[in-house]
């Protein structure tokens, strides 16, 4: 089987999308250069029209999109950084996924905001670290964090291929890496989860890039603790019946989450799990630290979930309640 770069996967399903939808183009800055690489080769392949840079004005551009998709188009909108989602806030979470709900359904918005890049990339600071995918479920958009290259292609498809707005959240720690998929990569549909590592002791469901950082710790403490990893791949929806089934088995969960500890995703795994399903222990959560990620890369590292902090809590979790 091929090995497929996440990179190449993302751009892959924007081309393979926009040569069979017409109607398809893309809005952001600098998206002709292609800096993250996701829309190299387009606008002489599809032409400039389809292929648009923008103004530094990400809430103007945002509106515009939002505005083609009403009248019959479908957009994309790309952001250099994470944090210039904030400054659109308003047009996606206050217009574009409330238009179908307010128009009982005669309209829709089939916009797919991609962010090539989330997440801190060692050493640039507070404004350009944030992953905002707890923002966004909080406030009712679609969203989802791929972690390979397989369903970095299936998700983007879906999303592009949906009739209201989706967010896709392509952690910059993944963007390199590098997946053996199948020679016809197909859609993955959004709220499904996927098992990267049977187990049988604990649960520990992983977002993004940290799958990645997941699956080397169960490889780690293999002789120790049998580890099944959970990725959710779309946060919202999530797949609440796959994670049941997988802490039904196991009894015990930690989650990994490179949001915040307050009002993070992890924060809402935990509680609903301890809510609706079979836990013999209490779970546990390795988050982000509630602050800014500082300039310093040592100090941006603390702050940071680790592998450490991770296999920490498995074995803690693991030892709860075990025979003496």
């Amino acid at each position: 089987m091929p090995r497929l770069r996440y990179q190449h996967a993302l751009a892959q399903a924007l081309r393979d999308e926009m040569v069979a939808d017409p109607l398809l183009f893309v809005v952001g800055e600098d998206v002709r250069a292609s800096l993250r690489g996701v829309t190299k080769g387009l606008a002489e392949e599809l032409g400039p029209e389809r292929v648009i840079d923008m103004p530094i004005s990400e809430q103007a551009f945002t509106g515009f999109a939002m505005g083609a998709a009403l009248a019959g188009r479908r957009a994309v909108v790309e952001y250099q950084i994470p944090s210039l989602l904030f400054t659109a806030f308003e047009p996606i979470v206050n217009q574009a996924q409330k238009f179908s709900l307010m128009t009982g359904g005669q309209a829709h918005v089939p916009v797919t905001y991609l962010v090539p890049g989330s997440g801190a990339r060692m050493g640039l600071a507070a404004q350009h670290s944030d992953n905002p995918y707890a923002f966004l479920v909080q406030a009712g958009v679609k969203t989802v964090v791929p972690a390979k290259a397989s369903d970095a292609y299936g998700l983007f498809v879906t999303a592009l291929r949906d009739p209201d707005p989706v967010v896709v959240l392509a952690p910059a720690a993944a963007l390199a890496t590098r997946e053996e998929v199948p020679d016809v990569l197909v859609p993955v549909p959004l709220g499904s989860g996927r098992i990267h590592r049977e187990g049988d002791d604990v649960t520990v469901v992983a977002v993004g890039h940290l799958v990645h950082d997941a699956l080397a710790v169960a490889e780690q403490l293999a002789g120790e603790v049998s580890v099944e990893v959970f990725d959710p791949r779309s946060v919202l929806p999530f797949d609440w019946e796959l994670l049941a089934a997988s802490v039904a088995k196991t009894g015990r969960l930690v989650v990994l989450d490179d949001t915040n500890r307050s009002c993070g995703l992890a924060a809402e795994v935990v509680a609903t799990a301890a809510e609706e399903m079979d836990l013999r222990v209490a779970p546990r959560r390795v988050t982000r630290a509630d602050a800014p990620i500082p300039f310093a890369v040592d100090l941006e590292l603390a702050l940071l979930p680790s592998r450490t902090q991770l296999a920490e809590a498995i074995r803690a979790v693991a030892l709860e309640g075990a025979p003496a």
